[in-house]
């Protein structure tokens, strides 16, 4: 039996590179996708390579670029003829306040976190029926309860989301499409700004009184792939509770 194959967009660092180590321990050759953070993406392949020789590659791609994300997809089922899991982690995210917003954020923010998505799934969708795989799309759970001065990302989320239920039903029964919303799982990049009571109001409003872990978001997606024979069209919320306030 050959080696299942998964394509992990987003997997240079944080959450996607988590996701990534994750299937490649369950014993998938893992394709790392990446945009701007080449360096990351080789170093996580040397990795995994080192760990077992020839298991991972890095593919770089802008894919709210329509053109982009098919190249992608023939890049990656050129290196393995086969493919088993897509997991759409890729996403841009900042603040884009009504009265400043601009029609570049929304390009990048709806690209990232819809178009490219969309559109990568749709190059690989015949691969996928073929291999009876899994699409697991990373949403959010602003998707469903906006975040104050977040429209276009939580726009793109929200699109997201449907996209998920869409495929799901458009790509059955060959394909299972469910998705994953997480709730504060990382602290943003700018997490130097944030006061330490800051960030104590934010857990607080937790129920389960502390913020998740990437290997959350990890497990839960490898189980969608590989042990959910029977969930598709589904999101599931890994926010320790952060929905039951909404």
């Amino acid at each position: 039996m050959s080696t299942p194959v998964a394509l992990v967009t987003g997997a240079a660092r944080r959450i996607g590179a988590e996701i990534a180590r994750t299937f490649h321990g369950a014993g998938f050759d893992v394709a790392l996708h990446c945009n701007r953070s080449s360096g990351e993406a080789n170093c996580l392949a040397e990795e995994l390579n080192h760990v077992r020789k020839d298991s991972a590659c890095v593919f770089q791609a802008a894919l709210g670029d329509v053109n982009a994300a098919k190249t992608l997809a023939q890049s990656v089922l050129g290196w393995r003829s086969h493919l088993n899991v897509v997991v759409n982690n890729a996403s841009s995210f900042y603040p884009t306040p009504l009265e400043s917003a601009s029609e570049t954020q929304w390009e990048e923010l709806v690209g990232s976190n819809l178009k490219g998505p969309y559109f990568l799934c749709q190059a690989l969708a015949e691969q996928l029926r073929k291999c009876h795989g899994s699409i697991i799309n990373i949403a959010d759970i602003y998707a469903r309860t906006p975040l104050k001065d977040y429209s276009i990302y939580c726009i793109a989320k929200a699109g997201n989301a449907m996209m998920t239920k869409a495929l799901a039903k458009e790509l059955a029964p060959q394909v299972r499409v469910n998705g994953i919303a997480p709730g504060v799982i990382l602290w943003p990049h700018s997490d130097e700004q944030m006061s330490e009571s800051v960030k104590r109001q934010v857990i607080n409003r937790v129920p389960l009184q502390r913020i998740g872990s990437p290997t959350d978001i990890a497990k839960t997606a490898l189980f969608l792939a590989t042990d959910a024979s029977y969930i598709t069209g589904q999101i599931i919320a890994v926010d320790g509770g952060s929905g039951l306030n909404s």
